[in-house]
């Protein structure tokens, strides 16, 4: 079943890159055998539905019977959406690593700001702010197991524009990774760009994968 695939999609976040991934697909090659592709997209200038088909296609031509997908922040609200949309892609198992499933209180903030708009662009406006996964996504949970890492570390510009009162990463707070439904949920003392250099993170994230569940003792 799903302990055979062995492909892993890496999927960035906003105003990211691929090569912002590179470590994680280091650590899954190297210490899990994994099969890694980082997968690119225009965060800002795409589409939310846009990058989410570009995902699908990615995927498809890989040539594999099943592939997992680990998205950080918007790449995971991508890799929803490309779930929500695309039912007959292969089998496999999501990760998502601060990602806003619920919405973003900072991104809200900054979105009410004229100057903000380009900064924004278009998928993170319709899939975080204006449509949260939590209003589309649910139906991908009871199809799909999904994991959700959130940190408690709040080292981040985020901190400047919410105020957060509650945990949170620097950019999206615990409650805002919360999307009902999926399989586990796991809170880190990492912060949100601090994720992408963990190999704590990624130790988790592989747990997950091949199990449908993290560790709770590394």
């Amino acid at each position: 079943m799903l302990s055979g695939i062995d492909t892993v999609i890496c999927v960035h976040g906003f105003w990211s890159h691929g090569a912002g991934m590179y470590l994680i697909k280091r650590r899954l090659e190297n210490e899990y055998g994994m099969r890694a592709p980082l997968f690119n997209y225009p965060s800002v200038r795409g589409t939310l539905d846009e990058n989410a088909a570009a995902l699908a296609s990615f995927i498809s031509r890989q040539g594999c019977d099943g592939a997992h997908i680990i998205g950080h922040s918007l790449g995971g609200v991508v890799a929803l959406r490309m779930l929500a949309r695309h039912a007959d892609l292969p089998p496999g198992r999501l990760v998502c690593l601060g990602s806003p499933l619920t919405g973003s209180r900072a991104a809200h903030i900054l979105g009410r700001q004229d100057w903000a708009e380009p900064i924004l662009g278009h998928s993170l406006p319709k899939g975080v702010i204006d449509e949260p996964a939590s209003s589309w996504a649910m139906h991908v949970c009871a199809l799909r197991e999904v994991g959700v890492i959130a940190g408690n570390s709040p080292i981040g510009l985020g901190q400047l524009l919410a105020h957060f009162d509650e945990e949170n990463d620097g950019t999206v707070s615990v409650s805002e990774t919360q999307l009902p439904g999926i399989r586990d949920h796991l809170v880190m003392s990492v912060s949100h760009y601090g994720m992408l250099l963990s190999s704590r993170v990624v130790d988790q994230a592989a747990a997950f994968l091949r199990r449908g569940a993290f560790l709770r003792d590394i």
